[in-house]
């Protein structure tokens, strides 16, 4: 479905799919869980999904003789840190505005972990104090004007890239991959499980697993703690991306499938629950999870298989989207592991 658009290759190729055994196991051996490795897809300043999401942007942004990458999202954003990174790949400078979108108080919160990574490529980087919203956001609005009032040709991101008219493609194509190495396994996934916020990620998934019947499969565990605003996202990027691709068919709000439960106290903290989901995927798999993202979508998929949600004989793909270096900005909440 993507080939008529231009990509800039910044990953590796196909991401492995592995089994998590033990934790399979421990969880009562129903249900088989495999995990899709996003987080190891690319050398680019330790991976992530974004980069698939800018591997269709970026061409864009080189085609309109753009020098600056103007992008924003949490001090710990996992997406600043990947534009920061193309942006030193491709040549260009870089712009990153960092919002108070977490109320977590770690001594070096905002000196470790992606926003430490950000700098170390050189980007410019503003931390401005406000909350969090996933949308269009007026200090990000300013930081493209200040850029241009500098000479400058800036190249507008916005957060998690997800608004952006190609933010959907990259998980389309994640769908495409996975069918193909679906052949190789010789099965098919019932369900796959996703971390949602800024929603492209979900969309782009939910419109290629479309192509095949599978779109409400796609099971989004918010972690924005604004799911209504998440969810009219998630749908307002699916029909746009179905659109570009020429999907052939609507797709409607149940489409859309984004579980609440888990996105509590707030975007960016992380509740007992999360906290120990981290703990178990790590010492069962070694796999690192993150306090923002994926520790909370896989507290969402090991309670839905507890709760029997999945029924017994599923195979369950986690995408594994990256973020590991944000744990370390939550330095004192796991001092003792």
């Amino acid at each position: 479905m993507l080939e008529k658009f231009a990509r800039y290759p910044l990953t590796f190729g196909p991401t492995h799919i592995e089994k998590l055994e033990r934790l399979s196991k421990h969880l009562g051996g129903k249900v088989e869980i495999f995990a899709k490795r996003e987080d190891c897809n690319s050398g680019l300043a330790f991976g992530g999904n974004k980069l698939r999401k800018l591997e269709y942007i970026i061409p864009d942004a080189i085609a309109s003789n753009a020098d600056t990458l103007v992008s924003i999202g949490g001090v710990q954003s996992n997406h600043t840190r990947m534009v920061a990174a193309v942006a030193a790949k491709i040549g260009m400078k870089c712009r990153l505005v960092q919002e108070s979108w977490v109320p977590h108080e770690d001594a070096v919160y905002d000196r470790v972990g992606n926003i430490l990574l950000s700098r170390v490529m050189g980007a410019d980087v503003r931390l401005v104090d406000d909350g969090f919203d996933i949308g269009i956001r007026k200090s990000w609005e300013q930081a493209i004007e200040e850029v241009k009032a500098k000479g400058g040709k800036p190249y507008a991101i916005p957060a998690g890239a997800s608004v952006h008219k190609y933010g959907g493609l990259g998980y389309v194509g994640f769908a495409e991959e996975v069918r193909a190495q679906e052949k190789e396994l010789g099965f098919s996934f019932d369900y796959i499980v996703v971390c949602t916020v800024t929603g492209s990620t979900h969309a782009g998934m939910l419109v290629g697993f479309a192509a095949d019947g599978r779109a409400r499969n796609v099971i989004g565990i918010d972690a924005s703690f604004t799911p209504a605003q998440t969810k009219a996202q998630v749908l307002s990027i699916a029909r746009n991306t179905a659109d570009l691709v020429e999907l052939g068919r609507d797709i409607v709000e149940d489409d859309v499938v984004l579980l609440e439960d888990y996105a509590y106290p707030a975007y960016g903290v992380p509740s007992d629950a999360t906290k120990e989901a981290i703990r178990l995927c790590a010492r069962l798999e070694g796999m690192i999870t993150d306090p923002v993202y994926e520790g909370k979508s896989m507290q969402g998929m090991i309670d839905l298989v507890q709760k029997g949600f999945f029924p017994a004989g599923s195979k369950v793909l986690y995408a594994h989207l990256g973020g590991a270096p944000a744990i370390n900005g939550y330095a004192y909440t796991f001092r003792n592991g």
